[in-house]
């Protein structure tokens, strides 16, 4: 969705989620009620099968005026649209919106939701076009150095500013470079997010109005799978913009998975197990193929195609080295204190630091960052990244080596 939300889309976008909801919930009621009437491994009585049938006409019912109130709904909004305008852009509901596309992202898009959000370039809270005008216009001092801020799952472009602070617009103005914003839908296979933003990088370079210089990226958690899956198609491609990318700083990026959702893959196959919790593993499968992505940190296709992404399965996915002639320097945070032994180090409660640094068990998997390309945030959690002094100095000391 643009920065500016229709009204009636939004509102659309909310009821369609509502009615979604409320089917959802009702089929899980009575998936419960059948399995409480209707006792695992023990046969049943024609008395309950009677109370079945009379249950089943009810929740039918009750689905059915549901669907109805929804698109009564649907076809008011889409009347009004023209009174109702617009609504103004704020932090909270953008918040909001992210989140959403992180844990739903991918049905959103299935079910043409408005509430999806739409992949797009952002500087200074303004929607980039590929026009040279419009480029010309929204960023008035626009040089050939190239700033691109990626941001990681359930959140959004805002979100780099935390406690006064941004990473882009500091080292923009620092070093002269011409900040850029990456916003996407959180909630898609992280490869296809990377394959759009190749697409995006390579008509916004064609459009480009000065000679451009070079690109450097600076992506937070999730955002740093999505770009390294963006050069993995720029290469296999063959694409220009990735030619010009000469430095890019992770951070908190689950190069090889983030815990949390191993143990949601766990919970998953245990609820499936038992007969009687069955039913209330369809609400872990709800959540979307950006998250699951993140069980392992998947980057192309091949990762998930043809599989079921709930199944309890290894690491399968497909060896993809940093990408070669481009300086990687990576930060991981962790809540600890100091200490000599990675062994120990708790993490920052989403990603843990040997996943942040890129290393793996397997030599293969291993992504080998040079050591003084790496660094520890002690005492730091995973949001800290956006806004701790000490790794801002540390991206901007790599920015002017």
């Amino acid at each position: 969705m643009s920065i500016k939300e229709n009204r009636a889309s939004y509102l659309q976008g909310i009821t369609s989620l509502a009615v979604d909801a409320t089917l959802g919930v009702t089929d899980l009621v009575e998936t419960m009620h059948k399995r409480v009437v209707h006792p695992p491994l023990l046969p049943s009585t024609p008395i309950q099968h009677l109370i079945t049938k009379i249950a089943s006409f009810t929740y039918k019912n009750i689905k059915l005026s549901t669907k109805l109130v929804g698109n009564g709904l649907d076809k008011t909004l889409e009347y009004l649209a023209p009174f109702l305008g617009e609504i103004k852009p704020n932090n909270k509901n953008n918040a909001i919106q992210a989140v959403l596309n992180g844990i739903i992202g991918d049905y959103l898009v299935q079910k043409e939701n408005p509430l999806s959000i739409k992949m797009q370039f952002i500087h200074l809270n303004k929607t980039i076009s590929f026009d040279c005008n419009n480029l010309c216009e929204i960023i008035p001092n626009i040089n050939g150095k190239i700033l691109l801020m990626v941001h990681g799952s359930c959140m959004n472009d805002f979100q780099w500013t935390r406690q006064e602070h941004n990473h882009g617009l500091a080292i923009a103005k620092e070093l002269h470079k011409t900040p850029i914003y990456l916003n996407y839908n959180s909630g898609l296979h992280i490869s296809e997010n990377g394959k759009q933003l190749n697409v995006l990088l390579e008509n916004l370079l064609l459009n480009w109005p000065v000679p451009l210089q070079e690109i450097t990226i600076i992506a937070h958690s999730m955002g740093g799978l999505v770009a390294r899956s963006a050069i993995y198609y720029s290469n296999i491609e063959d694409n220009s913009w990735s030619k010009y990318l000469n430095k890019i700083v992770f951070l908190g990026t689950p190069h090889h998975g983030a815990p949390l959702e191993k143990i949601g893959n766990y919970i998953d196959v245990i609820l499936e197990s038992i007969p009687y919790s069955k039913p209330f593993a369809r609400l872990g499968k709800i959540r979307s193929s950006g998250i699951t992505d993140l069980r392992y940190g998947n980057l192309v296709d091949q990762d998930w195609q043809n599989q079921d992404r709930f199944k309890l399965q290894g690491d399968k996915r497909e060896n993809i080295p940093l990408p070669k002639k481009v300086e990687s320097y990576s930060i991981a945070a962790a809540i600890g204190k100091e200490t000599k032994s990675l062994t120990k180090i708790v993490g920052d409660n989403l990603v843990d630091v040997k996943s942040a640094l890129g290393q793996h068990s397997n030599p293969n998997k291993s992504l080998n960052f040079k050591k003084e390309n790496t660094w520890i945030a002690y005492e730091n959690s995973h949001l800290d990244l956006l806004n701790n002094p000490e790794v801002y100095s540390k991206i901007k000391a790599w920015f002017t080596e």
